[in-house]
């Protein structure tokens, strides 16, 4: 595929048509941050007490559901591992978070510091501090111990996003938004789920959309404008991104914290046929726009697989 400069884009197309005008997408999105963004400190109440007898994530979402070891548990112990697994999804939600501010950051130090383009991206960027916090505070909330990712992703997080080519970093951005997003999606309509959760998810959920739409677009164009080095780059990125993100998903010291043996559990994790498909149904909206505009393909594809995102 042919590289063409930034003013040679707007009559460009790809598998899902023409591109759109970087400036008018950002002018759409600053016109929606300013009428649908949120203060969590002010919109939802810390104060509250939670619950009694209800979960902290869907139990249908929970690691372990209709697995052997699930059936033997309590309720009470099912509950006390929804409440875990929910802090391990928001530490991983900050670390995700952290990485794609220090990405995006890095996208636009070239760009024209006064278009909506960059104006947009430092909308997101105050945006993920906000979540951020706001996962954090969850977190204390509940009760909880963060559960930050093993060392040796830590770390390797760092290398990839120092090499993380400009498609690698808004392809990471999706992987790490769009699947919890179908789980949040699934849990602010949930009134099993307490209620200060479901705000969380709710203020979440509205946000991020704004940032999938932004990141998708971005990514569709630099699909078409990177040359041939950088995109076969950003498949390779971005399938060992989806390996990192899909192993680091649940702490596996959740399972210690309630009680189970730790390596029966993830054993069982491993082999739920209803956990992997929990987990392909929340990647493939993510996966057919990777596949239709070139992201998947090659080791990439592979190391998609291995990840089990991608059936």
């Amino acid at each position: 595929m042919t590289t063409v400069t930034e003013r040679d884009v707007q009559i460009l197309r790809d598998a899902l048509g023409p591109l759109r005008d970087r400036e008018q997408i950002a002018e759409r999105l600053l016109e929606a941050s300013a009428k649908h963004s949120f203060d969590p400190d002010k919109e939802l109440d810390w104060d509250s007490p939670a619950e009694d007898g209800k979960w902290f994530w869907p139990p249908e979402l929970i690691s372990l559901y209709d697995t052997p070891m699930w059936k033997r548990m309590s309720q009470e112990q099912r509950q006390e591992l929804a409440r875990h697994e929910a802090a391990s999804l928001a530490s991983l939600g900050i670390w995700f978070e952290i990485i794609l501010m220090q990405l995006l950051v890095r996208h636009i130090y070239d760009k024209p510091v006064v278009s909506n383009h960059v104006r947009y991206a430092l909308t997101e960027i105050a945006d993920e501090c906000r979540h951020s916090m706001m996962f954090g505070r969850m977190i204390t909330w509940g009760g909880s111990p963060c559960y930050p990712v093993p060392r040796r992703y830590h770390n390797l997080a760092r290398v990839l996003k120092t090499v993380s080519t400009t498609p690698g970093s808004f392809a990471a951005t999706l992987l790490g938004e769009e699947i919890l997003d179908w789980m949040q999606r699934l849990t602010f309509p949930d009134e099993r789920v307490q209620t200060l959760v479901r705000g969380v998810t709710r203020i979440h959920v509205v946000e991020e959309a704004r940032h999938v739409r932004y990141a998708r677009e971005e990514l569709r164009r630099q699909m078409v404008t990177a040359p041939r080095w950088e995109r076969e780059l950003t498949r390779v990125s971005c399938g060992e991104a989806a390996r990192v993100f899909s192993v680091c998903f649940v702490n596996p010291q959740v399972y210690e914290n309630v009680g189970l043996d730790r390596q029966e559990a993830v054993a069982q994790v491993k082999a739920s046929g209803h956990r992997a498909e929990v987990m392909q149904s929340g990647a493939k909206r993510l996966t057919d726009f990777f596949d239709d505009i070139g992201v998947l393909g090659g080791v990439g594809r592979r190391l998609w697989k291995n990840s089990g995102l991608l059936a």
